[in-house]
């Protein structure tokens, strides 16, 4: 088979091509189509490159969780308040139901407050007048038989740690009972 010149007589044109294109255009329609191919290309691989950094990301910011936890946890544990001095108050006598008394002694001990420049840990004295309140308050008027278990005393102790606590602003760490005489 021969290969044939299909031109038309004189004009230089191809058989299908429209007029006024010269034979070369479709040669040079060629290479303008590979730079889009090459942007094209390029766009793709910079997705590519972005998805696989934010993944990184967030790999390595949901895996640093238990660090910042770990960190949250060790800021809490020096945010905790040192035991200070015990300060013991005087005893009280409450009405219990049933005509019955109750005498209690309580101390307070102080929580060491630390100051903000200085990082020096100060105690402040506390007055005792809101603890023994709180006291009368709470004991005035229950059972006896509300009171006589250790683990009784003891909710009613854990009553009272919260209580005085919020209400000397958390200047309190514990209290203890110092006498606790029913009769």
């Amino acid at each position: 088979m021969a290969i044939t010149d299909r031109t038309l007589a004189g004009s230089g044109q191809v058989p299908g091509q429209r007029s006024g294109s010269p034979v070369g255009a479709e040669e040079s329609a060629t290479p303008s189509r590979r730079p889009a191919k090459k942007k094209l290309v390029l766009i793709i691989g910079l997705l590519v490159l972005l998805l696989g950094a934010g993944g990184a990301a967030f790999v390595l910011l949901t895996g640093g969780g238990a660090e910042a936890a770990e960190a949250a946890e060790a800021a809490e544990a020096e945010a905790k308040p040192e035991p200070g001095a015990v300060v013991p108050l005087e005893p009280v006598t409450v009405n219990l139901a049933d005509g019955r008394y109750l005498q209690v002694s309580i101390a307070l001990q102080e929580a060491l407050v630390e100051e903000g420049e200085g990082g020096e840990e100060e105690e402040k004295e506390l007055d005792g007048s809101q603890a023994q309140d709180i006291l009368i308050r709470t004991l005035s008027g229950r059972p006896m038989a509300d009171l006589t278990t250790p683990e009784q005393r003891a909710a009613v102790k854990a009553q009272l740690v919260t209580e005085i606590g919020d209400a000397y602003h958390h200047e309190v760490y514990d209290i203890y009972f110092t006498s606790f005489v029913m009769q």
